[in-house]
């Protein structure tokens, strides 16, 4: 720039450092996470991996490191959330993670959703033993017949694919063991989901009864449809742990295709699938808040991922690039996230 020229814009009100400012600051808003680190965490059930790959990657368009994700069970995550030791994750479930909430109100808090209102809960039982035996309820577990058909390991009880130590939807199933008092008619396997989910659905191709426990969204259903290979049962009354009592009527729903009847009594009121991030990270980086705001993605998708997972696409690598194709065949409403984002910061 000549001296006369930079004279000139002093003399009409502009600095030099205006001039040089102003990229630097377009660049900021751009990339408004540069130089931060994102300590991510995800749960232990792979079918929250996708979204969580998603998540991460919008993150990473912000200018964010992103470290991890780090795989936790629920109860180690919202302590380590709640004393700034990880940031956040994208897999809470709530109601079901309402029992953690004392850990980490004040210190982290719930912000945007993944899915609303469509993660649903409940028990299955094969078409065929449903049509056989005329079961409609946890209660007919308790019939001797139904116990012998469902017995796969010979101790007299009927195996339910149930969920590992640690799991939200654990304690419910613990819950749900005492109060319809199925202790002695009913075995919950707590063994690895995944593993106890194969062997079960190998045992339903060759004929076999199953009585499994799932979620939406998740692989189970893709394998074994609802209404076609399985159907939801209903529970013999609705009887929540303490913490959820006040959720009696969201844990019977209309419409819920493959019930046994309609509505359907699932014993599991509908979640809201969320981000939960610690607030003084959240207060450093509005940004992320912003972002955590803006995104959702459809269940159907989350339904498509986890079916391409269960045959043989499940390596990390196959979950980032499931997310990397999501994500730009979606382009337009993301980058709308992303500038939401970077006008939140």
């Amino acid at each position: 720039m000549k001296t006369s020229t930079f004279r000139k814009l002093l003399i009409g009100g502009v600095s030099a450092a205006a001039i040089f400012a102003a990229p630097l600051a377009a660049s900021a808003q751009e990339m408004p996470g540069e130089g931060t680190t994102v300590r991510f965490a995800q749960a232990t059930w792979d079918t929250g991996w996708f979204h969580a790959a998603v998540y991460k990657q919008l993150l990473e368009e912000l200018g964010y490191t992103v470290d991890g994700p780090t795989t936790l069970d629920n109860p180690p995550f919202y302590q380590a959330v709640s004393q700034g030791d990880v940031d956040l994750w994208v897999n809470g479930w709530f109601p079901l993670h309402n029992t953690y909430k004392p850990t980490f109100e004040g210190s982290a808090e719930i912000v945007g959703a993944v899915a609303k209102g469509g993660a649903l809960e409940g028990y299955l039982v094969s078409k065929a033993a449903v049509e056989k035996f005329d079961i409609k309820t946890l209660d007919d577990f308790k019939r001797d017949e139904v116990k012998e058909a469902f017995d796969r390991d010979g101790d007299g009880r009927a195996d339910l694919v149930a969920c590992p130590p640690g799991w939200g939807c654990e304690v419910n199933i613990e819950h749900h063991m005492d109060a319809y008092a199925l202790r002695d008619h009913v075995n919950p396997i707590k063994a690895s989901y995944a593993a106890s989910m194969a062997d079960a659905v190998a045992a339903h191709e060759q004929g076999e009864p199953i009585l499994f426990y799932t979620w939406t969204p998740n692989w189970t259903v893709n394998e074994l449809a609802p209404g076609k290979d399985v159907m939801w049962i209903e529970v013999p009354e609705v009887n929540l742990p303490d913490d959820m009592a006040d959720l009696e009527e969201a844990a019977t729903l209309e419409g819920v295709q493959g019930c046994v009847d309609d509505p359907c009594t699932l014993g599991f009121p509908a979640n809201d699938i969320v981000p939960v991030a610690n607030t003084a990270f959240l207060e450093k980086n509005p940004a992320v808040r912003a972002l955590l705001t803006e995104v959702s993605i459809p269940l159907e998708a989350i339904f498509a991922q986890n079916a391409r997972m269960n045959e043989g696409e499940g390596d990390p690598e196959d979950i980032a690039a499931h997310a990397a194709e999501w994500i730009e065949q979606n382009r337009d409403k993301v980058d709308g996230w992303l500038d939401a984002a970077r006008n939140g910061s």
